[in-house]
């Protein structure tokens, strides 16, 4: 029955004692997680950064690894490293003796009788010489302008040298008779070997100074008898 002075009925139930779960705060990595995501960031992220990858909808950031990536790469090593060379090979190639390397002034032309009569240019190229023959002697012409030290061309239809440079003119024998040239070609010195075969030095040239006597009858500017 009702207690007198009671306006409300009483609650048999017991009041629910607090959850231990509801008490206990939340982990601390839930929080930053939390405060991360709640995170709002302005404008665009940078590229190559872990939020630019989150923003484009990728799960990473990082180079790729392709077969193209690794080709790319390994062409441009591959031009890194030719550069390096080649300023390696021209960094050495600076302390080493600037030279000039010449063929020999002495050497061997063969037999007298290989030689016929008229000019023999196949050492023009190996020596710059022609090999001439005339009734009476052998003697050798060294292949130089006296102009300006071109080298002539033996022109065997006008029986003459020509130079392509200024365009003197000599003779079979190497006089000069057209152009600027002021002197016959030299003529280089010449001794038969004890196996019997010419022997040519270039570095000893006989010459006909315009105005002056002519060497070309020197001993040595000739031979005679082969």
């Amino acid at each position: 029955m009702a207690v007198p002075g009671s306006d409300q009925p009483k609650n048999d139930q017991p009041n629910p004692s607090p959850s231990p779960d509801a008490t206990q705060p939340a982990p601390q990595s839930a929080v930053d997680a939390t405060k991360v995501d709640a995170t709002k960031y302005v404008g665009t992220p940078a590229v190559g950064t872990s939020k630019a990858a989150a923003s484009a909808g990728l799960s990473s950031s990082g180079p790729s690894n392709t077969d193209i990536d690794r080709r790319r790469r390994r062409l441009v090593w591959v031009g890194v490293t030719a550069f390096l060379t080649a300023w390696f090979l021209a960094f050495f190639r600076f302390f080493l003796p600037r030279t000039l390397f010449e063929p020999n002034s002495v050497f061997k032309i063969g037999y007298p009788s290989e030689f016929a009569l008229g000019v023999d240019t196949k050492f023009q190229q190996k020596y710059r010489i022609w090999v001439d023959r005339s009734p009476d002697r052998v003697f050798v012409i060294y292949a130089r302008c006296t102009h300006l030290g071109c080298t002539p061309d033996w022109k065997p239809s006008e029986n003459k040298f020509k130079c392509p440079c200024h365009g003197s003119g000599y003779d079979s024998e190497g006089i000069n008779f057209e152009g600027p040239a002021p002197r016959p070609m030299d003529r280089a010195h010449v001794e038969l070997a004890p196996d019997g075969q010419i022997i040519v030095d270039t570095s000893r040239l006989y010459q006909w100074p315009k105005g002056q006597p002519s060497k070309f009858n020197d001993p040595g500017a000739f031979l005679t008898g082969v």
